[in-house]
C-alpha cells in the first residue's frame, strides 16, 4: 500500500513539486516499481486534472497545494478554489482530496481555525461522496476538532512535519486514531531539514508500532527527500525498500 506523491520519479523540471509534463512516465513506472498509486499535486487550476481523462489511472488523491496561501481564509476564494478540485476529483474516480494547512495557511490559531471552517464546511457538505484529508502542523487536539466535525473529514499524517513540529508521534497517533487515513513518508531533523529516510530524527520505530497499536490499515504514500537530480528511479527504489524492510518489521 505504499505509493508516491507525484513528481518523485521526475526530474525537477518544472520545479520542486510541481505535475511533471512528462506525467504519464511516472504511472508507466508503477507496475515495475510495485507502487500501487499516485497523489497527485496540484499547485494551480492550470493543472492537467482539468483537461485529460484521469479515470485509467491510479490516483489516490489530488494534494491541493495550491491553497497553501492567506487568501485560504476568505471564503469565495476558498470555494473557487477547492470547488473545481472536488469536480474533477468526482469526473476522474479520485476518491480523496488533501487540504494542507501549512505555511501561510496554518490554522494553528483558534480565529484562523473558525474562519477556514466556516469556508471549508459548505465545500465538504456539498461533495458528501468525497473524503477530505487535512494535512497540518497542529497540536492533535486542534487538529480533531476539524476532522471530527464530519464524517467525510479526515488526517493526512506527515511523518517529518509532525518531527519538526515537535509533537510527540505515539501521542499524535493515538489521539487521532481512525480519523487518519494517509500517511506522508518523510524523514526530517527537528530543525525542519528533509532528509533522506532514517538519516534525521523521526522514529519510524516508534511510528510503525503505534499505527499497529491502533489497526491503520489506509494508505502510505512516499514523499522522501529528493537526492540527485536524474537519479529519481533509484532513490526512489532504494526510499521504498527501506520502508517496506522497516513496515515489515512492525506490522508482521
Amino acid at each position: 500500500m505504499i505509493g508516491i506523491i507525484q513528481g518523485r520519479l521526475s526530474p525537477p523540471i518544472e520545479g520542486f513539486q510541481e505535475t511533471p509534463k512528462k506525467w504519464k512516465a511516472e504511472f508507466e513506472l508503477l507496475e515495475t516499481l510495485g507502487i500501487p498509486h499516485i497523489e497527485w499535486v496540484l499547485t494551480s487550476l492550470d493543472n492537467p486534472l482539468f483537461k485529460e481523462n484521469l479515470r485509467s489511472y491510479p490516483i489516490s488523491s489530488v494534494c491541493a497545494d495550491h491553497v497553501i496561501t492567506k487568501q485560504i481564509f476568505n471564503k469565495t476564494f476558498l470555494s473557487q478554489a477547492l470547488e473545481p478540485v472536488c469536480v474533477a476529483a468526482l469526473k476522474n474516480n479520485i476518491p480523496n482530496i488533501t487540504v494542507p494547512l501549512l505555511e501561510e495557511s496554518s490554522v494553528e490559531k483558534k480565529a484562523q481555525r473558525s474562519e477556514f471552517i466556516g469556508g471549508f464546511l459548505p465545500i465538504v457538505d456539498s461533495y458528501p461522496s468525497l473524503n477530505f484529508s487535512i494535512e497540518a502542523e497542529l497540536e492533535a487536539g486542534d487538529l480533531l476538532e476539524i476532522a471530527s466535525l464530519r464524517d467525510n473529514i479526515f488526517v493526512t499524517y506527515d511523518t517529518g512535519n509532525i518531527t519538526s513540529f515537535g509533537v510527540p508521534h505515539d501521542e499524535y497517533i493515538a489521539a487521532l486514531k481512525k480519523k487518519i487515513d494517509n500517511v506522508h513518508l518523510k524523514d526530517r531533523t527537528f530543525s525542519a531539514q528533509t532528509v533522506p529516510p532514517f538519516e534525521g530524527d523521526t522514529d519510524f520505530e516508534l511510528i510503525f508500532e503505534t499505527l499497529k497499536n491502533i489497526g491503520y490499515k489506509g494508505r502510505y504514500t512516499l514523499q522522501t527527500a529528493r537526492e540527485k537530480t536524474g537519479e529519481e528511479i533509484t532513490t526512489v527504489t532504494r526510499h521504498l525498500q527501506l520502508f517496506i524492510d522497516a513496515l515489515n518489521e512492525k506490522l508482521i
